[in-house]
């Protein structure tokens, strides 16, 4: 019997010339040109495969909903979450990390009166989160494109955040990368900055010595203060879906741990 036919593959994005920017008007591959920067980072950018798509996506909304993250100037972040006469929002959340976009733009459906600007370096999830947003009508999204640490530090005014949101960062399992974590005493120093009194601080991992880590580290910081009486893991909450990156663990029998912080 011959094979059945299967669906194809949605095609690429066109490469960009030598010397020429892959996406014109879309996000830059350095915004911070950060390479001069020296610091232990917690993330390897991503570029990948951008799908035909996803480019579109990065091309035309770019403008309307993305920043790319220079460190050269203090967000308006209401400004930017009215822009173009989009509706108000009534909280403002920053997401570190978001993969492809998918559980971001269901968090961003499920509660339209919460912003969320999400952050990452990964192109085709930028372009998938944007496609994704305008598919769904979400004016409540807006995409930065960099070092989430650089938005911490140079671009975020202080207590302007009613939420941060570090779903499954990059675990770095093996001993010597431990020092890459993202969640480490000098990041929480630098987040509490952004947030108001009583944001809430909302982690989840699936590697377990990655949760204890987190949550020894967050006990001991004094700008923040456990939701859960017993100074434990909290239950998922029901905000937070399931992303790609939790079902992967839980088929490899991984607990994911949450963990819900409110700054002090």
């Amino acid at each position: 019997m011959p094979p059945e036919p299967t669906e194809p593959a949605e095609p690429s994005a066109p490469p960009a010339r030598p010397n020429e920017p892959r996406f014109p008007d879309g996000p830059k591959p350095d915004p911070a040109d950060s390479h001069h920067e020296r610091r232990i980072r917690s993330f390897q950018p991503r570029r990948g495969r951008v799908t035909t798509a996803q480019g579109d996506a990065l091309q035309r909304l770019w403008p309307q909903w993305g920043l790319d993250v220079d460190g050269q100037r203090v967000l308006d972040l209401p400004a930017l979450f009215a822009r173009d006469g989009a509706p108000a929002v009534d909280r403002i959340v920053l997401e570190i990390g978001f993969g492809m976009g998918e559980a971001t733009a269901q968090m961003a459906a499920e509660d339209p009166a919460t912003g969320i600007l999400a952050v990452d370096v990964h192109t085709p999830g930028q372009g998938n989160l944007l496609n994704l947003a305008e598919r769904n009508g979400l004016t409540n999204v807006r995409v930065a494109n960099g070092d989430a640490i650089i938005l911490l530090r140079s671009m975020l005014p202080a207590a302007s955040l009613d939420g941060v949101r570090v779903y499954f960062p990059d675990p770095w399992p093996k001993k010597r990368h431990v020092k890459r974590r993202l969640v480490q005493p000098e990041f929480l120093s630098l987040v509490a900055g952004p947030m108001k009194p009583g944001a809430l601080l909302h982690c989840a991992t699936d590697w377990e010595d990655y949760a204890e880590q987190m949550l020894e580290v967050l006990s001991a910081h004094p700008d923040f203060e456990n939701t859960v009486p017993d100074g434990g893991y909290a239950p998922r909450p029901a905000f937070r879906p399931l992303t790609r990156f939790e079902g992967k663990g839980l088929d490899k029998s991984h607990v994911v741990h949450d963990l819900l912080f409110r700054r002090a």
